[in-house]
């Protein structure tokens, strides 16, 4: 998404945000840990009997969890799907008008961040967030992470000789590559954390002569991108998510991916609204999530987990998180910059 809807996200709630001191049902349900605790969670969800859960995950895999969750504790899941930006929007919009419809949110590390600083999530210490790699729980516990989107690159197999990939990103600008090279329109988070990792100085005038010189076709969206890949249209892609190719290429596709180290990932991850309004609900969802049963079925569908219980499909490869405090505080900085290299060539 372009960072400046996050702003503008953010001003919907310039309102005095909403006060810590008055405890929330939420709050009271995460701070009970007494020995009948998920006893008493699971017995108050079903007097509850539905969740509201706002979600950016693909509808294919959001039904995992829903599916999963209902059939184990027999508790409706109403499901409200966009992408991550209008999911933002609403939940902030929501409440600034005094309406409390989310119980469980689960999108992207920045919109969630985002969310956390509107004070709209409810801290959590629950012994799961123990199991989970130490990048998956924020110091403010507003949200965890419960799987990992990494950014590898793909390529049409009938196009590109795998010799001739790339191993680094200067290869890039080896003349065999011209008029052949797409990114996802909305990587600002990725552009940003290979430019950091290369020097800002540095990677700014690679990306620069990258798309003087052969020209990078920004493409809206992953799933798009993907399938231009296949198609040969796209014939190396910068940006897709790893489960994608892949699972393309189980399929006969004729892709496949690779990486170029380190591989940038931005994390996934769950919260649950402050002002729940099924808050028992909602906790058991968070928890559900971030378990290692659920992170096992995603991790066969090939999502990165953050279950340190669960193999990762990329156990081989380097990943680097982005920062997503970072990001986040740069936000307009980097839609611009990459607005202006990536898309408009300057």
């Amino acid at each position: 998404m372009k960072r400046r809807t996050v702003a503008a996200a953010l001003a919907l709630g310039a309102a005095p945000a909403w006060s810590q001191v008055k405890p929330t049902p939420a709050s009271l349900v995460a701070a009970y840990e007494g020995a009948d605790r998920q006893e008493r969670l699971v017995a108050g969800a079903r007097k509850e009997g539905t969740l509201n859960l706002y979600s950016s995950i693909a509808a294919a895999d959001v039904s995992l969890f829903t599916a999963q969750f209902e059939k184990l504790y027999g508790v409706k899941v109403n499901v409200w799907r966009a992408a991550n930006d209008k999911v933002l929007q609403r939940v902030i919009g929501e409440q600034a008008a005094g309406r409390h419809e989310a119980d469980a949110i689960q999108i992207a590390s920045l919109e969630l961040e985002a969310l956390a600083r509107e004070n709209l999530l409810q801290a959590l210490r629950v012994p799961v967030q123990a199991q989970l790699i130490p990048q998956a729980v924020p110091r403010h516990r507003l949200w965890a992470a419960h799987y990992l989107n990494v950014w590898v690159q793909a390529y049409n197999t009938q196009k590109v000789r795998k010799e001739d990939l790339p191993k680094t990103y200067a290869d890039l600008l080896h003349p065999r590559w011209k008029g052949k090279l797409g990114i996802e329109a909305k990587n600002e988070e990725w552009f940003f954390t290979v430019v950091e990792g290369m020097g800002e100085a540095a990677g700014l005038k690679f990306f620069r002569d990258l798309v003087s010189t052969n020209g990078l076709s920004a493409r809206a969206g992953h799933s798009l991108l993907n399938n231009l890949v296949v198609a040969g249209d796209v014939p190396l892609a910068l940006t897709v998510y790893n489960y994608m190719p892949e699972q393309a290429r189980l399929k006969g596709a004729p892709i496949d991916w690779f990486v170029i180290e380190p591989a940038i990932a931005r994390a996934n991850g769950v919260a649950v609204a402050r002002q729940s309004q099924r808050p028992h609900a909602a906790v058991l969802f968070y928890e559900f999530v971030l378990g290692e049963d659920m992170q096992r079925l995603m991790a066969r569908n090939g999502y990165v987990p953050t279950h340190r219980g669960v193999e990762s499909p990329l156990k081989q490869v380097t990943i680097k998180l982005v920062d997503t405090e970072a990001a986040l505080n740069a936000a307009d900085k980097w839609a611009a910059t990459f607005e202006a290299i990536i898309k408009g060539g300057k």
